[in-house]
């Protein structure tokens, strides 16, 4: 972080907002992680109890701090639920700043975030070498879901079963686009996000092609960087602001109405953190984020309430599969959008939609949560496969690629033969037919 001028506006920030939460305890009934440990430290009140007096913590036990800030899903359930409107989100990703700015962070998050992360170009080139040669590490699990095992034995793998790179990411299919304003009257900036771009290129093509087909110019310019939020979940808030500048420039001197995006924590990251953290003594960095955050939607709000989609209900024929739909906690939560992809799903006669217990309960991945904390993501994630399965479902929906991720693993895991697609993939459907 960037001096202590910086620290010491953080923990100012970080103290005016703790003096919000009245400690009544809602945040406790929603908790995802609370629901399996049981530990009043793993809930909000207990962290937000903690930092109120982080400076002290901080210089007397700071890797204890670190350990319990580090064990949240930062899924905004305490948030969207706090009586109190008390920013949870904010002040545990400033708390993470402060810490990592007086702790330094880990070797390997260091060599990660600023080696490649903060590098595009570099991170590109990784992993697509890490797709060109994942055979050798890895075995095909489940055809179904497309989901992969270690070979051997891995403490970062361990008994995982996770969606592999695609064998060409969609930078490569599409390095850039610029196609002018059609019927509908708008055009946006494309933002596809990391992980569609390397995981999921399918749900990115299905993203444009709805939107060339309703009439939606399209500006999505190349070498873009990914949105920061790995970075700022760990405190490092040196690459999340190179990161946020990199994609500013991107998408800069271009005329478009909305930037959009297909990846529900993209779209909660650019709208709702890059104007939280964007630097207050750089006031055109400000003015810029804030801009672009004003004009930034989901996809699938963007085609209901911007484009006026109002999606037909054919009745699908009563022996049709069952799709489903998980709402991503950034999506619904930080950005009150669900019915909008429910309406693009119900468009879709070949399918019957039926909703599971809970649709918005945590998946459990929560970013790096799940690769430090995996038995409990996954405790949290076996939940959310019990209420999948339950549907009766053939396909499950979402509109997160992480996910979509951690929805594959559980799946697999369980055997069940269930697909993982994007929202926007089943709406695709229809469009290709119409």
């Amino acid at each position: 972080m960037s001096g202590m001028k910086e620290l010491a506006r953080l923990m100012k920030e970080l103290e005016d907002q703790l003096v919000v939460c009245m400690r009544c305890g809602m945040c406790q009934a929603v908790c995802p992680l609370y629901a399996e440990t049981g530990r009043e430290a793993d809930v909000a009140r207990g962290k937000l109890a903690l930092l109120d007096g982080l400076m002290r913590e901080m210089f007397k036990d700071p890797q204890g701090v670190h350990e319990r800030l580090d064990r949240c899903l930062l899924c905004g359930s305490c948030a969207a639920n706090c009586p109190s409107g008390v920013r949870v989100l904010d002040i545990f990703m400033k708390a993470r700043a402060i810490l990592a700015g007086y702790m330094g962070l880990p070797p390997a998050k260091r060599a990660i975030l600023r080696g490649l992360l903060a590098h595009p170009r570099l991170f590109d080139l990784a992993m697509e070498w890490g797709a060109r040669f994942q055979k050798l590490f890895t075995r095909p699990v489940d055809d179904v879901l497309g989901t992969s095992c270690a070979r051997f034995a891995s403490p970062l793998i361990g008994n995982r079963h996770f969606r592999s790179p695609a064998p060409v990411p969609f930078h490569r299919l599409r390095p850039s686009l610029r196609t002018e304003t059609g019927r509908s009257g708008l055009r946006v900036a494309f933002f596809p996000g990391c992980l569609l771009d390397k995981f999921f290129p399918e749900a990115a093509e299905a993203s444009l092609e709805v939107l060339a087909r309703h009439g939606v110019g399209v500006f999505m310019p190349d070498q873009q960087a990914c949105c920061g939020i790995p970075a700022v979940s760990s405190g490092d808030t040196d690459t999340f602001l190179k990161l946020v500048k990199h994609n500013l420039e991107r998408f800069q001197g271009e005329s478009f109405d909305y930037l959009v995006t297909s990846c529900a924590t993209c779209t909660s990251t650019i709208k709702k953190v890059w104007p939280a953290l964007a630097s207050e003594d750089d006031r055109e960095l400000r003015r810029r984020v804030e801009a672009l955050a004003a004009k930034t939607l989901d996809i699938h709000q963007f085609l209901v309430d911007k484009v006026g989609i109002s999606p037909p209900s054919p009745e699908p024929d009563e022996n049709a599969p069952v799709v489903t739909y998980h709402d991503p906690c950034h999506l619904k939560k930080s950005l009150g959008v669900a019915s909008q992809p429910r309406a693009l799903l119900r468009a879709n006669p070949r399918y019957r939609f039926k909703e599971m217990t809970e649709p918005d309960r945590c998946c459990g991945l929560g970013g790096s949560f799940s690769l430090e904390h995996y038995d409990l993501s996954s405790a949290i994630g076996k939940v959310k496969r019990e209420d999948i399965e339950s549907t009766g479902c053939s396909v499950v929906a979402t509109g997160c690629p992480a996910c979509m991720l951690q929805l594959s693993d559980m799946l697999s895991q369980g055997r069940l033969p269930v697909r993982v697609k994007h929202a926007i993939e089943i709406y695709a459907e229809t469009v290709r037919e119409s």
